[in-house]
């Protein structure tokens, strides 16, 4: 009679734990669909916005620009002498030019060799020192980006993209 009752109270807690088992992995699903499906709501509320493709943002000049209507230039491959004192040092470079249209884009294309010239005495001024950190890089960007926008005349130039850099 004992051994029955034992088996009987096994069997139960088998059972029971199984049951918390099969309950857990229900309510680990239910989660993991509660966060998939609610994830997007919460990434809006937390970037302060719909995510909308007409999202505008604003130029220097105060025009609006619809976010998707950019256009991207590459240049081709800038290769410089770097200035440090020996000459050793070279840069090469390839460049990608974020406009605000289409008409940029085919001023941009038109004017290549200004565009050259003038990245081209810019590179050339720098020394390995200047170029070596992240925040240079980013600097350097920022100069490209107004000396573009000073051969375009106005804010037509966004961003500009390193898509290859070596220095040797």
């Amino acid at each position: 009679m004992a051994e029955e009752q034992l088996e009987a109270s096994k069997s139960e807690k088998k059972k029971s734990s199984k049951l918390k088992w099969i309950i857990l992995a229900v309510l680990l699903i239910a989660l993991g669909c509660g966060v998939y499906f609610a994830w997007p709501i919460v990434q809006d509320k937390l970037l302060g916005g719909s995510s909308t493709p007409a999202q505008t943002e604003q130029t220097e000049n105060g025009e609006e620009n619809v976010a998707g209507e950019t256009e991207l230039v590459t240049l081709p491959t800038f290769v410089v002498n770097l200035a440090d004192p020996l000459g050793r040092r070279y840069l090469k470079l390839t460049l990608t030019v974020e406009v605000a249209s289409a008409e940029s884009a085919k001023k941009l294309s038109k004017s290549e060799a200004k565009v050259r010239d003038t990245i081209i005495l810019l590179l050339s001024s720098k020394t390995f020192n200047e170029l070596s950190s992240m925040e240079a890089k980013i600097q350097l960007k920022d100069e490209i980006v107004k000396r573009l926008n000073q051969i375009m005349g106005g804010a037509s130039v966004l961003r500009v993209y390193f898509t290859e850099m070596v220095v040797q």
